[in-house]
């Protein structure tokens, strides 16, 4: 069944704010006319509706990705300019989307497609959840019951035909196409809507629209690797935890390499280099610090970038000593330090079936790996 999609962008927006109009502001390093152009790519064909002083700014977007069409004085007729362009074509059923719903999901457009295989119209909606209230002069003046009352949505999908004969019949302003569809008495069908797929209409949607896109998030994935060989000693010291063992591990600091990994993964994270770059091992105030000193101060420069930690991963490679008794305090080690719940630490141990210098029990080897995240 052939499909087309009618993005309606010749609105000015002005409660929204800003210099240009909402569909041409940005949103995530595009302007948001962009992102709703991008959900529909592959559905079918489309046709973007702009005010007629921004034709030459949308063949600039928008290039051969889409027919431009110039918009009418009401919403209503812009839907109509666009409607009357696409008779004729084959076009069996449409999709009528606001261009300020960047947001909107496949499943959302997928939802109203299947619906237009049994209705001759279909449109998402979300159940009204909040009390009701007539407002005047800033007092409530009465309520009014939720039940039966859906928040609207778009896009809104039509039979081809119907709609265009609707529009033509319906020739003053409408909220939405539903309700000319109505008029015309054509049944609408309520598919399910999504909380993300909202109108931007005010400056501050502009911040809610970036989150969930993403486009103001930074992260950041390091990997850190450390080896230190054995030497005589009584007790290893491995993610803050001093654990009994024949024998010691040989380092400049306390030789704690599953720290040392752990740290080298935040610096790797930043692009800051290693520990050594930091505390170079040639600077005799470092001879046996303790290797907290360096993990501490990771994340402290992280946190100093405006990036926390969302979760750290460190496995400590040995034949011995046992490890597993001791995971949970070594979390909460490195939970203490560098100020993370110990639910979002992972230490785990393996073992390298007796192969290498791990397998020969001359050292142990320790890899790491964290996420930082900037918001």
């Amino acid at each position: 069944m052939s499909t087309a999609v009618i993005i309606v962008a010749a609105g000015r927006g002005t409660r929204a704010g800003g210099a240009l109009p909402k569909q041409w502001q940005t949103l995530a390093g595009r302007p948001v006319l962009a992102h709703t152009l991008a959900a529909f790519e592959g559905v079918g064909r489309i046709v973007v509706v702009l005010h007629p002083d921004e034709m030459d700014r949308g063949v600039a977007l928008l290039g051969g990705r889409a027919v431009l069409c110039a918009g009418g004085e009401t919403r209503a007729a812009s839907v109509r300019n666009a409607l009357e362009l696409l008779d004729g074509s084959g076009v069996e059923r449409v999709l009528i989307h606001d261009g300020a719903r960047p947001l909107v999901s496949r499943d959302v457009i997928g939802g109203v497609l299947d619906a237009l295989a049994s209705y001759g119209a279909a449109a998402p909606a979300l159940p009204v959840s909040d009390a009701l209230w007539h407002g005047e002069d800033g007092e409530v003046s009465g309520t009014r019951s939720r039940e039966g009352l859906w928040r609207a949505q778009t896009p809104q999908g039509f039979d081809f035909e119907a709609i265009l004969k609707a529009h033509r019949a319906h020739r003053t302003e409408a909220a939405d196409d539903v309700e000319v569809a109505r008029a015309a008495g054509i049944a609408v069908a309520i598919t399910q809507g999504s909380e993300d797929n909202f109108k931007i209409t005010y400056a501050e949607d502009f911040a809610r629209a970036e989150r969930l896109i993403g486009g103001q998030m930074d992260i950041r994935l390091g990997h850190g690797y450390d080896v230190h060989a054995f030497e005589e000693g009584d007790h290893v010291i491995l993610c803050g935890v001093r654990v009994p063992h024949d024998r010691a591990l040989k380092g400049h600091s306390d030789a704690d390499v599953g720290m040392h990994a752990l740290t080298d993964a935040i610096y790797g994270a930043l692009a800051e280099g290693d520990i050594g770059r930091h505390f170079p091992p040639s600077d005799p105030q470092w001879k046996g610090a303790a290797s907290e000193i360096f993990l501490d101060h990771a994340a402290k420069l992280a946190d100093a970038r405006g990036f926390r930690i969302g979760n750290v991963d460190v496995t400590l490679i040995c034949e011995r000593p046992k490890i597993g008794p001791h995971a949970g305090a070594m979390a909460s080690e490195l939970a203490r330090i560098i100020g993370l719940e110990p639910a979002r630490i992972s230490v785990k141990a393996t073992t390298s079936e007796q192969l290498g210098f791990t397998g020969r029990e001359e050292g142990i080897a320790a890899i790491a790996t964290v996420t930082l995240i900037k918001e």
